[in-house]
């Protein structure tokens, strides 16, 4: 929408401006080439000039919006990397070198001829000292930034609750799930975002070739019309794209830093990166480690040993919610259900792994058949 308010402004203008033109220049060319032209016609020709400068403005103006579009955000990138006091000192250096300079342009713009060029020269001195100056005292000034930075209502920045921000969903959360469980339970509030490229995402791994991708991208799409449908958390498709971008983990981590809003991911390497760009993270498999009940060693539980494990003698058993339990001389037990003693635990990046030791020597077992 604004790009066609601005393209309506910039051809309403060009077309004046190029009117303007006309009528000053066809008096002008008249006279030079003697010719003797009616004023309808003048106006005629003006009026001719203005509409094909309209025109040319016209069709140029998306193609002048997207450079300048590229370097706002070529400029933005740039400057983040700068620290914003010293963004704050270099602008009141330069304001007051250029208040200097202008004070000094009086009495220097009464010298003949080279007058304006020294003021020029002396203004454009002047910024560069008044920046440089401030710049290189920044730690004397650190009371006038923090001041000036300190604005109503930013001491509460960090504190607002995260209901009141956007959670922005990945691929991988979306196609996982456990996002609509979460969302349900009441957890999860605020507004959840879809970015357009994760739709556009998701619809070519419904359309994949491959089996097992199709059904992938399909159970993600489906997801979304359930929550949609079913959940009374809002869920907003957002058309933001950045061409610009390859990656849709580069442009998820673009959108949230524009929109000041959370990633919810269960991607380990998105989580990283979204660490590494300043960017919070809602990890759905942090939650879910997270939610495990506590053992503790010396705990006594049912384990049904349902495979060997890697080491001599050991079973595996699991979980209701997948975490796994390591049985020393568990191999024995292999298809039934044993009384075990935890021994220890283990945390990992890959979740919660349990080690326990049958509780007796003997052959007591629990059976599950029923």
């Amino acid at each position: 929408m604004l790009k066609v308010i601005m393209r309506f402004f910039v051809t309403i203008i060009s077309f004046v401006g190029g009117y303007e033109l006309f009528k000053i220049t066809f008096p002008s060319l008249m006279a030079v080439t003697n010719l003797s032209l009616p004023l309808p016609s003048i106006t005629w020709f003006s009026v001719m000039g203005g509409t094909l400068f309209g025109l040319i403005f016209y069709f140029i103006t998306p193609v002048i919006m997207d450079y300048l579009s590229k370097l706002a955000s070529w400029s933005d990138s740039r400057m983040k990397n700068i620290p914003t006091q010293d963004i704050i000192l270099g602008v009141v250096g330069l304001i007051i070198a250029l208040i200097i300079g202008v004070l000094l342009n009086f009495p220097l713009s009464r010298i003949p001829w080279v007058g304006p060029y020294i003021s020029l020269a002396i203004t454009l001195v002047l910024a560069y000292l008044g920046i440089t100056f401030f710049l290189n005292r920044k730690d004397e000034f650190s009371i006038l930034t923090f001041n000036i930075m300190k604005r109503p209502g930013s001491a509460h920045i960090h504190n607002t609750p995260r209901s009141s921000t956007v959670k922005i969903l990945d691929t991988s959360v979306i196609i996982d799930g456990r996002i609509m469980d979460i969302s349900k339970t009441g957890f999860l509030e605020g507004d959840l975002i879809v970015p357009g490229f994760v739709l556009e995402e998701l619809r070519h791994i419904a359309d994949s070739p491959d089996l097992l991708k199709r059904n992938r991208g399909r159970r993600g799409l489906d997801i979304l019309n359930k929550m949609q449908k079913e959940m009374d958390v809002e869920i907003k498709i957002v058309n933001i794209d950045y061409e610009d971008i390859a990656e849709v983990d580069s442009k998820l981590v673009k959108l949230a830093q524009d929109l000041k809003g959370l990633i919810v991911t269960n991607d380990f390497n998105l989580n990283k990166v979204c660490e590494l760009q300043g960017v919070f993270v809602l990890n759905v498999n942090e939650l879910a480690n997270a939610v495990k009940p506590v053992v503790l060693p010396g705990e006594e539980m049912s384990a049904h040993i349902i495979k060997d494990g890697k080491e001599t003698g050991q079973g595996i058993a699991y979980l209701d919610d997948g975490t796994m339990i390591v049985v020393e001389g568990g191999r024995r037990f292999i298809g039934e259900t044993v009384e075990v003693l935890v021994t220890s635990v283990l945390q990992t990046a890959a979740g919660r792994m349990i080690f326990a030791r049958p509780k007796t020597n003997s052959h007591e077992r629990i059976s599950l058949k029923q």
